[in-house]
């Protein structure tokens, strides 16, 4: 909070020509102020031509003791004085009185009004006559919705703004008395009312409450005084002591207090609510909630009691977003949104600023050289009227909206244009250019109000503060050097601008880097930025971090905004650097990569070799970018990636299976790179990026989703074995690793192997992605039936494709039609098969299916009548073992040679013998 001395924000001074000396007076808008005198209010204009003139005068009841002003309705309501009471009026449709002598339309509130009398009120001003039980004290009116609460001595009565619509073209404004807010222990003076929210005050107490619009737990709401809080029974007994000390020698006073938020609740002030409106459809029902109390105790250092110890100038102040809907060059409509809510009240030294919305938050304290009479609290400014002259503060109202708007940005700190401040290394510079941000900002909060140009001129200065302030974040040291890198962000400025604009050189002729500047680089750097520096600036950014902090010189170095980098000026800053205190491997790492950048293949293998390979994947893992880079959105492989990929894709693969287990990389990210390492398209699986899945699948990775991972997979390997496609690299696992290492892959079957032995003249370049296929089958965590639509392009007229879809009918135990395939293109497989598979249930098949199919088969004969036969009699030998004599009668062949069977049949009748 910086105070503005000699100097206010306004563009011109005007006198309004009172006929006589004013009483009171309140804006009306943003085109009039109205100012009361005597039994006369008279309306001036503010802008346009008619600046100060008069718009027009009309006479009160009485003496004006108070005034409001509603832009919500366009309405003035008023407070009135005539022999000794008082009275509470709404002045609508003002405007239309242009003479002092019109017709004026008095009427009680609620009055309903009807058809044939609407000419009249269309052209007149009318008067709304609000009766109140007890003589009203203070008024407030809402300057969103234009509804009117005034406080009485033991009350506050809320009147809510209607409109009473007299035809389609014509309605007028009205009010309904909606709410009683019954508040004891608390006299007001002064109210505030925003959108639910209340702000009462006496001479030493402030209270702020919220109206909550919507019954609680569903309960019905009662039209009798319904008591929502009820005062700590401790404070009747305070008081009660009170009277019972209070003499003519002493004055009891009660201590100074504060509580926030749902302590308030037990300040001991009693509120409590009625509900007066109408039960129809619009009625608003209420609950309140306590949000602030704050109690001052009174200075008795002289034993007098005077206007020194009195609260005055309470607000409430919203903050608003506002936007304009245009067509072409004609405003249709304008919406505000409610941003942030501000509350203010001042004592004779001291004024205090609270945010109220969200949480209640004491923002600021404002110390006053002099005794304060009044104070009006504006987004960006507090206009205090002091003994002997009009002081100006800045708030920070508008920072805290903004801040609300766009959390990431701290723009809250403790204010001049000009550039005076930009090289000078100071607090107060700061503190200056701060409040100089923050004006700016909240101008361009409402931007609907700029014309293009002006906004564009507020764009320009807003980005240049930000600059200034970037400037004296990064050469301060100070707890808030942070913020350097936002305000950098905001001003639109380049990495190379800003270093370039840099301080460098102290007086003494020696360099220093302050906390800030080194802030902003590094985090810069961190982020995929498209800049590229200069070789001269890269330099100096590399001397920078060797100076000021050397653990991040290997991060910097292979950030790609440093592509430009002399490897030989890199070399020799990171040969300096002690690597007993940080990680020598990533070092090392750095060393390489800037070793490929020379052609130095000696020194680069030299490096490499210095350390073993799980050592080498953690270096990878505390910067991935020596692998993987980004640039334009797009993954880069890096020199060093490439030059890994063909000396030890096993390290390659195992570093990125460590940047995804680390969540350096996502599953995608590792894809692409891969293909573009490769040289591959998005259609084209390189073999190091299926190494890289085989990999996932051995690790475990929590992310990768299992069956994703077996499509990928298995998709790639029947594929390649459609295409008859050979690897274009020598994978870095086989079969027989992968089943040792990865339980997903299972042993595969040993009647496969018999199938697989029977083609002589199969492609051995191909057998690896085939072994590897059946194993995922013969796993115990492969889902069969998500590949069977993909199997299409493997055809059965080869043994490898009728291998897998074999297998895969298996697994779906399709024995018979399995059977059936085997017997017509395999039948040496096929006891092997039945061997393994036909157990348990299954094992009636025997019998029931693969026995009667062998006879008919040999029966018919053909050059596979022998491989029939022999598998007859291995069939014949198990079912012997497994029926009774009767029943193996009975799956004989009727038409069969008795010679041939009899073996079979002896063995069986005797087994029951020799058990």
């Amino acid at each position: 909070m910086v105070q503005l001395y000699n100097l206010h924000p306004f563009g011109s001074q005007q006198v309004v020509p009172c006929k006589l000396e004013p009483e009171r007076f309140c804006g009306g808008g943003r085109d009039a102020l109205f100012v009361a005198a005597g039994c006369k209010v008279e309306a001036f204009a503010v802008t346009g031509q008619e600046l100060c003139q008069p718009r027009c005068a009309f006479s009160t009841l009485g003496r004006v003791l108070c005034l409001a002003y509603s832009e919500a309705g366009d309405y003035l309501a008023a407070i009135e004085e005539k022999n000794k009471a008082t009275f509470l009026r709404a002045y609508v449709n003002w405007r239309s009185k242009r003479t002092e002598n019109c017709r004026v339309c008095i009427r009680m509130v609620g009055h309903n009004v009807e058809a044939p009398f609407s000419d009249t009120y269309k052209d007149q001003m009318s008067i709304i006559e609000m009766p109140l039980s007890e003589a009203p004290l203070c008024i407030s009116c809402c300057p969103v919705k234009g509804d009117l609460l005034v406080g009485c001595t033991n009350k506050l009565v809320l009147f809510s703004l209607k409109y009473q619509i007299i035809n389609e073209e014509f309605s007028i404004l009205d009010f309904e008395r909606s709410l009683i807010i019954h508040i004891d222990n608390i006299i007001p003076v002064e109210i505030s009312f925003c959108v639910g929210y209340v702000a009462l005050m006496s001479d030493l107490e402030v209270l702020i409450l919220k109206l909550e619009s919507d019954p609680k737990n569903g309960e019905s709401v009662n039209h009798q005084p319904h008591k929502t809080d009820n005062p700590m029974k401790q404070t009747e007994d305070v008081s009660h002591e009170t009277l019972q000390l209070e003499s003519d020698d002493f004055v009891i006073c009660q201590k100074p207090m504060e509580l926030l938020g749902e302590k308030s609740s037990q300040s001991g002030v009693s509120v409590t609510l009625e509900s007066t409106g109408l039960a129809d459809e619009k009625t608003k029902y209420y609950h309140v909630q306590h949000l602030l109390y704050k109690r001052f105790a009174p200075d008795i250092s002289f034993c007098v009691f005077s206007d020194d110890i009195k609260l005055h100038s309470l607000q409430l102040l919203p903050i608003y977003q506002t936007g304009s809907l245009t067509s072409g060059r004609k405003k249709l409509s304008q919406e505000k949104e409610l941003l942030s809510l501000f509350c203010f009240f001042s004592l004779p030294h001291v004024g205090y600023l609270y945010m109220v919305v969200k949480s209640v938050e004491l923002m600021s304290v404002y110390q006053y050289p002099e005794k304060s009479q009044q104070a009006v609290l504006t987004p960006q400014f507090l206009h205090v009227i002091a003994s002997n002259n009009l002081q100006c503060f800045t708030v920070r109202c508008s920072a805290a909206a903004a801040r609300e708007e766009d959390p990431y940005v701290d723009t809250t700190l403790k204010v001049d244009y000009s550039n005076t401040y930009k090289t000078a290394k100071t607090q107060s510079c700061i503190h200056l250019l701060s409040e100089a941000h923050l004006l700016v900002r909240a101008a361009l909060m409402d931007a609907n109000q700029l014309e293009p140009g002006e906004k564009a001129e507020l764009l320009e200065a807003f980005k240049e503060s930000c600059g200034h302030l970037g400037d004296c974040y990064s050469r301060l040291d100070t707890q808030h050097s942070h913020l350097a890198l936002p305000y950098y962000k905001m001003s639109g400025l380049s990495m190379a601008e800003v270093l370039t604009r840099a301080d460098w050189v102290l007086e003494d002729g020696s360099q220093k880097y302050e906390r800030g500047l080194i802030f902003y680089i590094n985090h810069s750097l961190y982020e995929n930025l498209d800049e590229e520096l200069s070789e001269e600036l890269a330099a100096k950014v590399v001397q920078m971090f060797h100076v000021a902090e050397p653990k991040q010189l290997p991060h910097i170095l292979c950030s790609p905004s440093m592509k430009n980098i002399n490897p030989l000026t890199a070399m020799s800053y990171l040969s300096k650097l002690d690597t007993s205190g940080f990680s020598s491997i990533l070092v090392t790492l750095t060393k390489a990569a800037m070793a490929l950048k020379m052609g130095d293949l000696d020194m680069h293998r030299n490096e490499m070799k210095s350390h073993p390979e799980m050592k080498l994947v953690c270096g990878f893992i505390l910067e991935p970018r020596l692998l993987i880079q980004q640039r334009k959105g797009q993954i880069v492989p890096t020199e060093l990636a490439a030059c890994l990929k063909d000396t030890q894709p096993g390290l390659l693969v195992a570093s990125v299976l460590g940047l995804q287990k680390n969540n350096k990389i996502g599953i995608e990210e590792a894809d692409s790179f891969f293909k573009v390492l490769c040289g591959k398209d998005e259609d084209t699986i390189p073999q190091l990026l299926v190494d890289l899945w085989e990999a996932q699948l051995i690790a475990g990775l929590p992310d990768v989703v299992l069956q994703e991972l077996f499509f990928k997979l298995t998709s790639q390997y029947i594929w390649r074995l459609s295409k008859r496609q050979p690897p274009d690299t020598i994978p870095l696992r086989t079969s027989e690793d992968l089943i040792n290492a990865c339980s997903h892959y299972g042993l595969i079957y040993p009647w496969v192997n018999v199938l697989i032995s029977s083609d002589s003249l199969a492609d051995k370049s191909y057998t690896e992605d085939l072994s590897k296929l059946q194993s995922l089958i013969c796993g115990p965590s492969f889902d069969i039936a998500s590949i069977i639509p993909f199997l299409e392009p493997l055809l059965e007229d080869n043994i490898a494709g009728l291998s897998v879809h074999v297998l895969c009918q298996t697994r779906l135990k399709e024995y018979e039609q399995c059977i059936d395939t085997l017997l017509e293109r395999c039948p040496e497989a096929i006891i092997p098969y039945a061997n393994h598979e036909l157990k348990e249930e299954n094992r009636t098949l025997w019998w029931k299916k693969l026995l009667p199919e062998l006879c008919h088969r040999i029966k018919c004969g053909g050059e596979k009548g022998q491989l029939y036969l022999s598998s007859l009699k291995e069939t014949l030998s198990v079912v012997a073992v497994e029926l009774e004599l009767r029943d193996f009668l009975n799956v004989l062949p009727e038409d069969g040679t008795a010679a041939f069977f009899l073996p079979y049949l002896l063995y069986c009748s005797r087994k029951k013998s020799l058990t």
